[in-house]
């Protein structure tokens, strides 16, 4: 099964993606390197000469699911390379699947491709031509992932992060907006900024300046924000830490350069639980802080991420949480139940909380903010906002609002609005809203009924 296949056609790559968007990105760069090489894509299983599992190994449950796509696509197609994370424990992939072809690591580009090489030979005739400036990507042709650094300089107890992609390393601003601007040329219109640690951004360079456009500029987070604010796109922050400097870039919010929108990883507000988390610990701070954004940005939405049960975590602590979030009223909440992960530090801490516990504790704070959003949704109705279509079902068009990522976050219904077209941007006039989202008409046109739409839960891993 694992023998070369003699070579009288395009060689084509089955691919599978796990895991986070940047994760994704990894995707993309490999992809895009075998595009430029001559390589096709598949489909599906059947079609491919070998299949790479771009494998995530963040929590274990993420780890037995990245098994099972190996374990399928190796049932379905037999020839199989592994990349990701999970990769970085290649005996554990061995040890369940010892047929894999080869194991390679967490953003190894050159080692995945070397790998496929050997499984399935490159063709000799390369066309590099064939390969759009803006390289190969996995989202919708509107929007796109721009990953600025790979890595992360924090150590927190319940994540492997550091061991599985090293400490911060940032792209120079230069080749960070060169890419930006060949995206934006090739039509999209709304830049999602990733990394591990957003607001760090350019600490590893010592804030080294790079060319562009025949200027000089630092390796900053308000530097960075600055250029991307100024290609006329929507341009949205995630993995934003609430350190001092980002108080920076909220004036480009409430100038409409940024969309006002902060997707910031708080994980906890007691200081007991967030000590052992390895987190900042300044409750009154971080509520002061978001105080400040919103006096200086209004329209200011915040997205964060919250772990219930953690080691040691009792009903007052949780209760904090809860008070916390109270006060905070953020826009947009995601809970998860603690799970040990293989590697971190947090497995061995004392007063682990069981899991009916860690259940109930979920519960309770979906429910309280759920009524928050529904509150914070409602206000919107009556207003005029700016949306951009996502797609089209046979009810009409589901948008986004500038409060609203892609897959993570909640939606803007246009009943009966079947010649918009995705990556459409327009204004709406908002008619009603439920916990997650809201209901809208183009400006001008004549009140449609609302949709029956399925409530969700919008928790993503931070």
């Amino acid at each position: 099964m694992n023998d070369i296949p003699a070579r009288t056609t395009v060689p084509k790559i089955g691919f599978v993606s796990l895991g986070c968007p940047k994760a994704l990105v990894d995707s993309e760069r490999i992809i895009t390197r075998l595009r430029a090489e001559g390589y096709e894509l598949s489909a599906s299983y059947e079609g491919a000469d070998a299949v790479v599992v771009n494998t995530c190994g963040f929590l274990n449950s993420a780890k037995e699911e990245s098994l099972a796509a190996i374990g399928e696509a190796l049932a379905e197609n037999g020839r199989v390379i592994v990349t990701g994370c999970l990769g970085a424990e290649p005996e554990r992939i061995r040890a369940a699947h010892p047929q894999v072809l080869a194991v390679t690591g967490p953003h190894q580009y050159e080692a995945v491709v070397a790998e496929i090489h050997k499984a399935v030979p490159r063709p000799h005739d390369l066309f590099l031509d064939l390969v759009p400036p803006q390289g190969f990507r996995l989202t919708p042709r509107h929007y796109a992932y721009v990953k600025i650094s790979e890595g992360c300089n924090n150590r927190c107890s319940f994540c492997i992060i550091p061991s599985l992609r090293g400490r911060l390393k940032s792209r120079t601003l230069g080749d960070v907006m060169r890419e930006a601007e060949r995206l934006v040329a090739a039509g999209v219109e709304e830049l999602l900024i990733i990394s591990q640690d957003t607001s760090a951004y350019g600490l590893d360079l010592s804030y080294a300046k790079s060319d562009w456009r025949g200027e000089e500029y630092e390796a900053r987070f308000l530097s960075l924000a600055e250029a991307l604010g100024s290609l006329g796109v929507w341009v949205r922050l995630h993995y934003v830490y609430p350190y001092p400097h980002v108080d920076q870039v909220l004036p480009l919010m409430a100038d409409g350069r940024v969309l006002p929108y902060l997707d910031v990883p708080f994980q906890h507000a007691s200081p007991t639980i967030l000590k052992a988390m390895r987190r900042p610990a300044y409750r009154e701070k971080t509520l002061e802080r978001i105080a400040r954004w919103r006096d200086i940005c209004p329209d200011l939405a915040i997205r964060s991420t919250f772990i219930v049960g953690f080691p040691g975590e009792t009903e007052d602590d949780f209760k904090e949480l809860l008070d916390w979030l109270a006060e905070a009223r953020l826009n947009r909440v995601g809970c998860f139940k603690y799970e040990d992960v293989d590697g971190a530090a947090a497995n061995a801490l004392p007063g682990q909380v069981p899991e009916e516990i860690k259940a109930e504790r979920y519960d309770r704070l979906m429910q309280q903010q759920q009524a928050i959003s529904a509150e914070l949704l409602g206000s919107r109705v009556g207003k005029c906002i700016e949306v951009m279509v996502d797609r089209l079902d046979e009810e009409g068009a589901i948008a986004r609002s500038h409060w609203d990522a892609p897959e993570i976050d909640g939606n803007v219904y246009l009943r009966g609005e079947t010649a918009l077209r995705p990556g459409d941007r327009l204004n709406v006039l908002v008619e009603d809203a439920d916990a997650y989202d809201l209901y809208a008409r183009p400006v001008g046109a004549p009140p449609a009924p609302r949709p029956g739409r399925a409530a969700r839960d919008t928790g993503v891993p931070a």
